[in-house]
């Protein structure tokens, strides 16, 4: 499989072991990433206030030089990935905002591609059997629950997201490995995303009343696929110590790919202790 590939800003700080896993898994699993040239920041959440046609404009540049690959688009982030379908969609749409994006990118866009995130790859055949397949050690008696928060999933049509309320892809690659994954009921809700900045108080209750629930679970630790979510999580849970990890991370250490020690060293809770 071949994927063109989007790491976003956050590959080059906060979520340096998310992008770097993300490499070594899917080199283990033969998936070439082609990564996207002169990409530029997707906007994040900031973009939007500031103009709706800056918070389109700059993931739909991204998008138009993955078309030039021929190849889906990975984007691991959810913020990206979210960002960049928001630009897809207005795209497909053939809108007003489609029109006013060609009319300032010099180029329209006609479906040549598809954006992804985690759960779309995932999903697509035969990875699942890839992931099984390429285990070494197996992590039976780990118990997590995924966490997909609210950019993978919402809004559902943007997204492209079939279960929105109840997605299971994160399970099914955990699973893949060996680990237990637990049914809890806030793997869609949010995090408090960019509140963590500027009501970091309120935030922290949120992250709290999540991790609470997924020790209630029984899990030793929760997968998740958003920097934010990742940082928000790891560092603004109060009443529980529970590990946050990345679903490349867990594969990661599935595979025994190198370089493992130095991601749990990016964690304010470490995992290592889990395996």
């Amino acid at each position: 499989m071949k994927l063109s590939f989007y790491p976003g800003c956050t590959a080059h700080s906060t979520a340096w072991e998310f992008i770097t896993s993300t490499k070594a898994v899917m080199g283990a699993l033969g998936v070439e990433l082609q990564e996207i040239e002169d990409w530029n920041c997707c906007g994040g959440a900031s973009a939007r206030v500031v103009d709706n046609m800056l918070s389109l404009g700059l993931p739909a540049r991204n998008l138009l030089i993955a078309k030039k690959t021929g190849k889906n688009l990975l984007a691991p982030c959810a913020g990206c990935f979210n960002n960049v379908r928001r630009a897809l969609t207005a795209f497909n749409e053939g809108g007003e905002e489609a029109k006013a994006l060609a009319e300032e990118l010099g180029e329209g866009f006609g479906g040549e591609i598809d954006v992804w995130s985690f759960i779309d790859f995932f999903e697509s055949p035969g990875v699942l059997e890839q992931v099984r397949a390429r285990v070494k050690k197996p992590l039976s008696g780990l118990k997590i629950v995924a966490y997909y928060g609210c950019q993978m999933v919402r809004p559902p049509l943007t997204a492209g997201c079939r279960e929105w309320e109840n997605p299971t892809a994160l399970e099914k690659a955990c699973e893949a490995v060996g680990a237990t994954a637990l049914d809890w009921s806030y793997k869609v809700d949010c995090c408090g995303a960019d509140m963590g900045i500027s009501h970091g108080k309120h935030c922290a209750e949120i992250v709290t009343k999540i991790c609470e629930e997924a020790k209630k679970a029984g899990a030793d630790a929760i997968v998740v696929s958003c920097g934010l979510c990742s940082a928000n999580l790891d560092m603004r849970q109060k009443t529980t110590r529970l590990p946050v990890i990345y679903i490349t991370e867990l594969l990661g250490a599935a595979f025994q790919c190198e370089g493992v020690e130095k991601w749990w060293k990016k964690h304010i809770i470490s995992p290592a202790g889990l395996f």
